[in-house]
């Protein structure tokens, strides 16, 4: 009886981690470490190590070590057919050995080199589909006991799940990168955008931005979310001898923090457990063109002195390589954030904000132009009438004095979004009132007195209510809006 539950408690562990290998591919490097914790722990061993196979020089290398001495052992390799996990990738075969002092192929060096006595070894090939992978060792069965069958036995199929979570792990990893390597390409050659202002605050930005496409200074673009800075950043670089060199767009924000440094410089191949492959980062990938470092302010601390060396020295130096690439980039970076506080809070190193700060263009927000807003009404009307397979032919004036008239919080973002929206719940030919009014946020404002979208409906109604002494027929009418549609709101109110 204690036999079974012994057993069922194994199979268990097994099947939360099959579970997890089906459903784990961004953080497999843990993934490695349960399962070997978890034979480690049902081995009853006293530290354990998985190595992997690297296949350009057929070296074992720990990537996971477990133990009091796990750390100090990470720094060594082994070669096939030394020591007794040579032996096991070399054969691949598993292996007990129980007396390791007496046993020809124990190779003591690093063990000796870490202080770690060493008595018996169980250790098992990670295979796929007969192809070695791995291995993984377990180091001294506590109390003295010896290893038995049934340690192999379990040890194997943990090697299996093992093996598994690596195979995966290297597939996902090749499906992003020829995916990120698309989206690059796609990026650089077809991903600009149409730029829409003509107020005489634009101008001025543009002039500026325009001045300094001709050199190669960095340029820091600053503003609330949604103002255009990617787009300004576009009309630099197509203004400046770059223009025919790839432009790199990077959201330093959208990226998790332990991949960023990869993204940015590459890595080589085994650099860590998902490096199957030698990649290029985005510095490599805009050689000869422009670097766009969009929300700048929330790259971390040890990333931003990384990026400093590189725009002071030229060069990069992709994670887990010994060699220095020259590069030639042009770096323009944007933030909504206010970079002097976050200096003075030590969240932006202030040497790098001399280095990107050589010219600052702040650029306007949306209520701040609002003379534009026609024109990108008009522009978001035509693109999102191709989107929708729509033929909305224009705005009412009384539904452009709203947009007019609102705060924007968001931007030409959300004016963008706000106009997709109408054009996809618009019912006749032309945007309406109603149809702006369809926010699901409903807390945008309208004008220096804060009233809502809704608000700035409701006196709109009543005011051309007044103006034809209260006949909604003419209403309707002057408003552009059915008559059935004026009777529902005039419902909806009554209702209060």
């Amino acid at each position: 009886m204690v036999r079974f539950a012994a057993d069922r408690e194994k199979l268990e562990v097994l099947f939360d981690i099959y579970a997890r290998i089906n459903s784990t591919y961004d953080d497999v490097k843990a993934l490695l470490t349960l399962i070997i914790e978890s034979a480690t722990e049902l081995t009853e061993g006293e530290a354990s190590s998985l190595m992997l196979v690297n296949p350009e020089n057929n070296k074992l290398y720990f990537e996971i070590a477990l133990g009091p001495k796990g750390p100090s052992v990470k720094q060594y390799s082994v070669n096939m057919g030394e020591g007794i996990a040579g032996w096991v990738a070399e054969k691949n075969t598993s292996l007990i050995v129980n007396d390791v002092q007496n046993d020809t192929r124990f190779y003591p060096d690093i063990a000796r080199k870490i202080g770690f006595p060493t008595t018996s070894i169980l250790a098992v090939p990670m295979l796929v589909k007969d192809k070695l992978v791995g291995v993984i060792e377990i180091l001294n069965k506590r109390d003295g006991k010896k290893f038995t069958e049934e340690d192999l036995q379990w040890l194997e199929m943990f090697s299996t799940q093992a093996a598994i979570a690596v195979q995966n792990a290297r597939s996902y990893q090749k499906v992003r990168n020829e995916l990120s390597a698309l989206q690059d390409k796609v990026q650089a050659v077809e991903g600009w955008h149409t730029f829409v202002g003509e107020s005489r605050i634009i101008k001025d930005r543009l002039e500026i931005a325009r001045k300094a496409a001709e050199t190669d200074s960095s340029v820091l673009l600053l503003g609330e979310s949604g103002v255009g800075k990617e787009l300004f950043a576009e009309q630099i670089h197509l203004a400046s001898p770059r223009r025919a060199g790839p432009f790199i767009r990077v959201n330093c924000a959208a990226i998790p923090e332990a991949l960023l440094e990869s993204e940015l410089f590459g890595h080589v191949k085994g650099a860590f457990t998902d490096a199957v492959t030698d990649r290029r980062g985005r510095f490599e990938l805009a050689d000869g063109g422009t670097l766009f470092l969009d929300e700048i302010a929330d790259m971390p601390l040890p990333l931003q002195a990384k990026l400093l060396r590189v725009l002071q020295e030229k060069e990069i130096r992709r994670v887990g390589d010994t060699e220095h690439r020259k590069v030639n980039v042009r770096v323009l970076a944007a933030t909504n954030k206010d970079l002097q506080e976050e200096i003075k809070q030590q969240r932006f190193r202030e040497d790098l904000f001399f280095r990107l700060n050589v010219v600052s263009i702040p650029l306007p927000p949306l209520r701040e132009r609002t003379e534009d807003i026609p024109a990108l009404v008009e522009h978001f009307l035509a693109k999102a009438n191709k989107s929708n397979g729509r033929s909305i032919k224009g705005i009412h004036p009384d539904a452009m004095k709203m947009l007019l008239m609102s705060q924007w919080k968001g931007n030409i973002r959300e004016l963008q979004n706000t106009i997709e929206r109408a054009v996809v719940l618009c019912t006749g030919t032309m945007l309406m009132v109603g149809d702006i009014n369809t926010s699901p946020q409903g807390n945008n404002t309208i004008g220096p007195e804060g009233l809502t979208l809704e608000e700035f409906e409701r006196r709109l109604i009543e005011s051309a209510l007044a103006e034809n002494d209260g006949n909604r027929t003419r209403t309707a009418q002057k408003l552009g809006v059915s008559l059935r549609w004026l009777q529902y709101r005039l419902k909806e109110w009554s209702r209060e």
